[in-house]
C-alpha cells in the first residue's frame, strides 16, 4: 500500500536538532590545519570561521522567508523553480542528488569509519579488504557503506525512527562538544595563548616547520577562499530542514527559526572549539596535526592518554548523527522532482510509513559508490564550490519573486532584507570566483558535474 501525504510530527526542537545535526560532523575537528596553513596566524584562523559563520547564518535568515511562502516538501528546489524556472530547479536536484548530499553523506559515512579505526584498529582505512586490481577497497570503506545501509534502512520505517536519532545523537555531541570546550578552558595555557596572538593578523602560508611567508593583496583574498572551503563544508546542510517541510508543525513559524537558532548554535560551537584548539596547541602543531586531526591532538593534551579515544567516540557520535540527517533531509528532494516528473517516478511514493522509501534508496546506492572513492577531501572541495553557487542563486530568488509575487502571502520575512541578502551574495560571489582563480582543480569537477544536468533535463523532457 502506497501513502500520498506527508505526516507532520516533528516539533520545533526535532527541526533545530536537524539544522545543527546535519552541519555537525567530523569537519570541526579536522578542517582546521588546512584553514591554518592557507592563513598562518591565529586571528584569520578564527577570523574564516566568523566569516563562514555570519555568511551561513545570513543565508538562513533569508531562507526563512522562502520556506514560509513554500512550506513543503522540497526545500530549495522548490525555491528554485518557482523563483527562475524547472530547468534552474531540476540543476540544483541532479547537482544534489549526483554531488551534494550524496557525496558529502560518503564523506561523513568514511569519517566516521576512519575514527571509529581508532578504537577497532582492524578497519583502518591503510588496510585492504577487498583487491579487484583496479580499486583496492579498505575495511573503512566498507564500515561506512554499512552506516549508510542501516540508517537507510531505519529511516524507511519512519519519520519518528529518523528523528529519534536524530534528536538523542545531535544533543550528545552538542553536550559532548561543549564539554571538549570546558575541558579546554581548564587546560588552557597562558604563555602559548599570548605567543599566539603576538602576531595574530599577519596572513601567511604556514607548514608544520614554520611559516613559509606573507602573502601579496590578491594572493591574500585567495588564501582566505581557500581557507574557507573548510568551514563552508563544515557549515553546510543546515538547509536540510527546508526539504522536509511537509513533515513540521507550523513550518511558516518553526523552520525559519529552527534554521536560525541551529546555526547560531552551530556557529558559536565552531568559533569557540577554535579558541581551545589555540588556547592548547602551537600554530605549527594545528597546521601539522597527523591527518590533520587536529581535535584528537588536542583532545590528547587536554585529556591525556584517553584523548585519543575520547574524541573518536566524540566524532562517531558526531558523524553517526550528521549522516541520519542527511539521508533522512535529502530524500524528500527526489520524492518532489519524482512529482514533477523529473526523477525516477517511484520515488515520488510514500511506502507505509509514510516516508519516501525509494527515494531514500536510491539515494543509498549513490551515496555507497561514492564511498568506495574514499577522497574526503575532494569531494569536499568539489561541493562547497557547487553549494555557494546555489545558495547565492536561492537569496536572489527572494528579490525575484517579492518583484514578480508582491501580494504573495509571506508570514516571515527576510531580516535585514535587502542588505543582508546582497551581502551574502557579494561575499558568495567573491569565494566562487577567487576559488576558480587559486584552485580550480577542484572547482571545475562540480561545475561539469552540474551543468551535465542541462542535457539530462531536456532528455527527461522529451519523453514527457
Amino acid at each position: 500500500m502506497s501513502h500520498t501525504n506527508f505526516k507532520p510530527t516533528l516539533r520545533l526542537l526535532d527541526a533545530t536538532m536537524i539544522v545543527a545535526g546535519s552541519m555537525i560532523g567530523s569537519g570541526i575537528f579536522i578542517v582546521s590545519a588546512d584553514i591554518t596553513r592557507n592563513v598562518g596566524s591565529a586571528g584569520w584562523l578564527i577570523a574564516v570561521w566568523l566569516i563562514t559563520g555570519f555568511m551561513t547564518i545570513t543565508a538562513a535568515l533569508s531562507y526563512g522567508e522562502l520556506s514560509a511562502m513554500f512550506p513543503k516538501a522540497g526545500g530549495q528546489y522548490v525555491y528554485l523553480k518557482e523563483a527562475y524556472n524547472p530547468l534552474v530547479g531540476f540543476l540544483y536536484g541532479w547537482s544534489f542528488f549526483s554531488v551534494i548530499q550524496t557525496a558529502t553523506i560518503a564523506a561523513v559515512a568514511v569519517a566516521f569509519a576512519k575514527f571509529a579505526a581508532y578504537i577497532f584498529p582492524s578497519i583502518s582505512e591503510d588496510k585492504v579488504a577487498v583487491d579487484l586490481g583496479i580499486l583496492a577497497i579498505s575495511p573503512a570503506q566498507l564500515i561506512s557503506i554499512l552506516v549508510i545501509v542501516i540508517l537507510t534502512y531505519i529511516n524507511t520505517r519512519g519519520i519518528k525512527s529518523g528523528k529519534t536519532i536524530q534528536t538523542t545523537f545531535t544533543l550528545t555531541k552538542l553536550l559532548s562538544l561543549f564539554g571538549l570546550i570546558l575541558f579546554g578552558i581548564l587546560a588552557f595555557r597562558q604563555d602559548l595563548w599570548n605567543s599566539t596572538w603576538t602576531n595574530a593578523w599577519s596572513l601567511q602560508s604556514r607548514t608544520p616547520s614554520g611559516v613559509l611567508g606573507e602573502y601579496t593583496t590578491f594572493a591574500a583574498l585567495g588564501a582566505i577562499a581557500a581557507a574557507m572551503v573548510g568551514s563552508i563544508f563544515s557549515s553546510d546542510s543546515w538547509n536540510n530542514v527546508t526539504f522536509i517541510a511537509g513533515e513540521i508543525k507550523n513550518p511558516q513559524r518553526n523552520i525559519g527559526l529552527s534554521l536560525f537558532l541551529g546555526t547560531l548554535i552551530v556557529t558559536v560551537i565552531y568559533v569557540l572549539t577554535n579558541l581551545v584548539y589555540l588556547s592548547v596547541l602551537p600554530l605549527n602543531e594545528i597546521a601539522g596535526a597527523e591527518k590533520d586531526r587536529v581535535g584528537v591532538t588536542a583532545a590528547q593534551v587536554i585529556f591525556g592518554g584517553a584523548g585519543t579515544l575520547i574524541i573518536a567516540l566524540m566524532i562517531m557520535v558526531s558523524t553517526f548523527g550528521c549522516n541520519n540527517g542527511l539521508i533522512l533531509a535529502g530524500a524528500r528532494v527526489y520524492y518532489t522532482m519524482a512529482k514533477d516528473g523529473l526523477f525516477f517516478k517511484k520515488a515520488g511514493s510514500l511506502n507505509n510509513n509514510d516516508v519516501p522509501g525509494y527515494a531514500l534508496w536510491f539515494q543509498c546506492v549513490f551515496a555507497c559508490a561514492w564511498s568506495l572513492s574514499g577522497k574526503y577531501g575532494q569531494l569536499l572541495d568539489m561541493i562547497s564550490f557547487v553549494v555557494v553557487g546555489f545558495y547565492m542563486l536561492t537569496i536572489a530568488g527572494i528579490f525575484i519573486l517579492r518583484k514578480q509575487r508582491p501580494d504573495a502571502d509571506r508570514p516571515y520575512k527576510a531580516f535585514g532584507y535587502p542588505l543582508l541578502p546582497v551581502i551574502y551574495i557579494l561575499m558568495g560571489l567573491s569565494f566562487c570566483i577567487l576559488l576558480i582563480i587559486f584552485k580550480p582543480e577542484f572547482t571545475w569537477p562540480g561545475l561539469i558535474i552540474t551543468l551535465l544536468g542541462i542535457p539530462i533535463y531536456y532528455g527527461i523532457r522529451k519523453r514527457v
